[in-house]
């Protein structure tokens, strides 16, 4: 027995499905000569490349390009805002900007539409041979005269009994000749030293600046700063602009350390984390923390690190024997902060060899 029902639903649905082919027939449809182009090597020198993709409408309703988009700013296209009629042919120029982009790239631009197919994709490839480096690129720092190619000097972290040495080098970019001289600041001269390679430069002549950390003789252990000062032509401008920076993080060498040592070295004790409490705005909240010395050898404090200016921190003895204490006085200063939580830290050097640097955390709470 035949179901008119079912039937009926049938028919609907096939005739649904022949007006929506019908339709889709009417759209545009985009066709590409080309999806990719590959640029191949291009020199950055150059500048910048360009390559047409070649579309063509191929429906029977006019094509309106709504969007097209490049996945970054060093690719940029352009497309025609007419529609394209059905059986005619548009193009989108991109170009590509090599500057300051050296090695292999790959790059899509996406392409929105009325089109059957909404969203298309074309892609641009290449490999960008870096320009070659003036002289003056190689001596981006200036110091009147006088170029170089750094003015910091990071030796990182340096063991306290070592010497290291670091160069920079300088140049005469100018069409005569200059002189060139370095003093330490003072007070660095026990363990800074430094002395320049040539001391008359000529036209185009290139010289080194060699400076030599003997951490031994710092006295410090931790972040340390020093600084030179370039003279050139004998005019001396102590300014930051004709200053070398020196740093260094000097920590003990416990490397030599025999299993006996070990077993004997020191111990800092002490808690990790100190609370304030709450402390009203304007007032300085104070607390005084106990450090001691479990290990069987002196304990000894090398310095307390303090970066923060709303503390204030004081030990009363440097050195501990075994089971003996210190006392830590600790100052949180409040003025000008707004309400709220608040958390500082300490670093506590010492010649413990199982922490040699102790961070301590100080919270409180600003009414």
């Amino acid at each position: 027995m035949i179901n008119h029902n079912k039937m009926k639903k049938v028919f609907v649905t096939m005739a649904m499905a022949l007006v929506a082919v019908a339709m889709m027939a009417q759209q545009p449809v985009i066709t590409f000569d080309k999806t990719d182009h590959d640029f191949g090597k291009i020199n950055e020198a150059d500048g910048k490349v360009t390559t047409i993709f070649t579309f063509k409408n191929e429906g029977m309703e006019p094509l309106v390009l709504s969007n097209v988009r490049a996945s970054c700013g060093c690719t940029t296209p352009k497309w025609p805002r007419e529609p394209i009629e059905p059986g005619k042919t548009g193009e989108i120029t991109v170009t590509y900007n090599p500057n300051g982009r050296p090695g292999r790239f790959t790059k899509t631009v996406t392409i929105t539409s009325n089109a059957t197919e909404p969203t298309t994709r074309v892609t641009i490839k290449g490999e960008v041979i870096p320009k070659p480096a003036k002289p003056v690129d190689n001596y981006p720092v200036k110091m009147g005269e006088l170029s170089l190619k750094s003015k910091e000097v990071k030796f990182g972290k340096v063991n306290d009994h070592a010497t290291k040495t670091y160069e920079i080098e300088y140049a005469n970019q100018t069409d005569h000749e200059i002189t060139v001289a370095i003093l330490p600041a003072k007070g660095q001269e026990k363990y800074l030293d430094a002395v320049v390679t040539l001391a008359n430069v000529k036209a185009n002549e290139t010289g080194k600046v060699q400076i030599a950390l003997t951490t031994e003789n710092t006295g410090v252990y931790g972040p340390i700063e020093g600084s030179f000062l370039i003279v050139v032509n004998g005019k001396q401008d102590s300014s930051d602009a004709f200053k070398i920076i020196v740093t260094a993080d000097v920590e003990e060498d416990f490397s030599k350390l025999t299993p006996e040592d070990h077993r004997n070295a020191p111990i800092l004790d002490v808690a990790a984390t100190v609370n304030m409490g709450n402390i009203a705005a304007g007032k300085v909240g104070k607390r005084t923390i106990v450090l001691t010395n479990v290990g069987a050898d002196p304990l000894k404090i090398r310095r307390v690190l303090n970066s923060s200016s709303e503390i204030k921190a004081s030990i009363s003895k440097a050195e501990l024997k075994n089971g003996k204490s210190a006392q830590i006085k600790i100052e949180a200063l409040t003025a000008g902060l707004e309400p709220g939580a608040y958390s500082r830290q300490l670093t506590i050097i010492s010649n413990d060899p199982a922490k040699p640097k102790f961070l301590l955390t100080i919270n409180w709470t600003v009414e």
